[in-house]
Formats: structure tokens, sequence, C-alpha cells
């Protein structure tokens, strides 16, 4: 079978050890195979990239093995290696005994002959992104969490605001559940704090407010909001910098594409410039070179245009999880078939 790299390394990654397997083709023809193990402490993994680089490795590849992979990638990076992250599934070995030196010689093995497929690994700035835009996620689920939980003491104190207000968390709601556990519990009082529309339903509010709200109720509520609150304000100092690190990519001449990617996604309703990230970038950096491109007939951008176009409704339609015609489905996508995009990138 040919040969491509006649320099290759495999390494098989885990959490506490990686093994690296080098196979090298000297100048004089003769075939060597060298192979060791490192801790995934960083010293060690630097030791290992100084090895490898005395070596002359031209290529690594690596399993995409949970997020242990990704430290590795990170220190090998940006000292130019050229590298190649696998899905784990397309280098399966035969079946028979399985030790890590025998994965990375298989995984070094499929590399020197060019056997492999990499996984789309985006660039780092985007990577942390998508970290942030993720944990951005995870936070608004906590503080809905939190949010429900604050409307179940209520509802177990028979303080009926929910039925009332429409959000219970709004300016009107937190002045009254602030008055609440300062201990305010005449109902007339805590109804004039209403604010608003919400001042118009002050007789159905001094019912509402009128529960059996004791110490142990106020406890939790006060536990509650304060856990709210902190994570408004983490949710806050946590979209500064992204939209700091948003600002600082656009800006970059070579990512001129992204600035037109949001404009596309923004178009989506339901999309903000926050949420359009974690789904855009698959598409990023293979479809909309041409966009801002200023070489290329007129046609080819238009039809590039065309198909992002295209995609930005597909996304839309994940957005929102409905499938066809959905009555929760923006408008101008109710009734279309469209397919789900392929989940092709890691990280």
């Amino acid at each position: 079978m040919r040969i491509v790299y006649q320099r290759g390394c495999g390494l098989d990654v885990h959490k506490e050890s990686v093994t690296a397997c080098l196979l090298l083709i000297d100048d004089d023809g003769e075939y060597r195979v060298e192979k060791r193990r490192f801790s995934t402490m960083t010293r060690d993994l630097r030791d290992l990239a100084a090895w490898l680089r005395a070596e002359g490795i031209e290529r690594i590849a690596m399993e995409a093995t949970g997020v242990y992979w990704r430290p590795v990638w990170n220190i090998l990076e940006p000292l130019g290696f050229e590298l190649l992250l696998v899905n784990a599934q397309h280098i399966k070995n035969v079946p028979g005994r399985k030790t890590d030196q025998k994965d990375s010689e298989w995984i070094a093995d499929l590399l020197q002959h060019g056997l492999l497929r990499g996984s789309f690994v985006p660039p780092s700035e985007i990577r942390q992104l998508r970290d942030l835009t993720r944990m951005r996620a995870r936070m608004r689920q906590e503080l809905a969490t939190y949010a429900n939980r604050i409307q179940k003491v209520l509802e177990d104190a028979n303080i009926k605001l929910g039925a009332v207000a429409s959000n219970v968390l709004g300016v009107s709601g937190r002045h009254m559940l602030k008055a609440l556990m300062a201990g305010e519990r005449d109902s007339k009082q805590l109804a004039a704090m209403a604010r608003g529309r919400l001042r118009e339903k002050c007789d159905s509010l001094e019912l509402a407010l009128d529960g059996h709200f004791t110490d142990h109720h106020r406890f939790q509520l006060t536990l509650l909001f304060d856990l709210l609150e902190y994570g408004e304000m983490q949710m806050a100092k946590l979209e500064v910098e992204i939209h700091r690190l948003l600002n600082q990519v656009g800006n970059q001449e070579s990512n001129g594409s992204l600035q037109t990617a949001v404009d596309l996604w923004k178009t989506i309703p339901g999309i903000d410039d926050l949420t359009w990230l974690p789904k855009s970038v698959p598409i990023w950096i293979s479809s909309l070179t041409l966009i801002t491109s200023p070489v290329g007939p007129a046609s080819v951008q238009a039809t590039t245009r065309a198909r992002v176009s295209v995609v930005a409704e597909k996304l839309g339609r994940e957005a929102f999880g409905c499938g066809v015609g959905c009555a929760k489905r923006p408008g101008h996508l109710r009734g279309r078939r469209t397919r789900t995009l392929p989940r092709s990138t890691v990280g």
C-alpha cells in the first residue's frame, strides 16, 4: 500500500496518559517504530511536543476521546504541527487484544497510508466562543430552574402572584418579593408596589398576595432569590466577554465572512447575536468564503448566498425544535420540508 507520510505519529489519548507511536522512514529507507508514554500534565505534554519536533514529524493523528484530546491539541497546535482529529468509529481496530501501544500504532499506520479523514476543528477563537455560548445556554437553564423553584415556594405559601402578574420576576414582582423577604405582610402595601399596567389589577393583587407566608418560606425565597440575582450578574459578565471575543474575531481580515454569517442568522425569528454562534460555525468556513471574496463571477456569489439562506432556514427549524408544519415554526418556514444538518464538527 502506498505510503503518504514518511514521518507520522499516532496518539492514543486518555485522561491521565498519552501513548505516542512514531512510524519513521529514514533517508536510507530504514523503517523505524518508536513508542513512548507521557503523562497528560502540561510539562509532559511539552516534552512530547519537543520529542515530536526533534524527530521531524510531518503529521499527527489522534482520536476524539471526549474532552481529553483538547489539552493535547492546545499544546501542539501553536507549535505548527499538522494535526488530524479522527472519529473513533472510523478507526476501530480488528477484534483482539487491545492495548494503548497497539492503538497508537494502528492510528499511526492508518495515518502513514493516508487512510484517515480528519474532523473539522474550528480555530481557537471560535472554540472559545463556542465554550462561552454553551456555558451561557447552561446558565440560562439554571436561572430558569431557580425561577421555577421561586414560583414553587410562592405556591406553597399560597401567594398567587403568578395568577395575576404575567412575569413574577418582573420589576413589580421583584419589588413585592423583596418586601416579603424584608418582613412586609400587608397585602395592600405589597399591591401598591405594582408598576405600569399592573397597577390596574391592584384589587386582584391584594387577594393574590394575602397568603400564609412563614419564616420557612422566607428563608427559602431569600436563598433562591440571591442565587438568581448572582446568576444574572454572572450572565451579564459572560455576555460582555462573548461580545468582546465576537468583535475581536469579526475584526480580523481572515474572518471577514463571519459578519455576513451573523447578519444571515439574525434574520431568523428567535435567533439573536448570541444564539447563532454554536450553529453557524460548521458553515462559516465551508460556505461563506465566496460571499465576501472580491473575485469570482457575480453568479457564483449569488448562488453561494442562496445556499447559505437555505442553510439559515434549516438552522431556524432546528432552533425552534419543531417538525414540518408545526404551528410554532416561523411562518416562512411552515410547510417546507428541510433536512436536518449532519453533525460534522467536533469540539
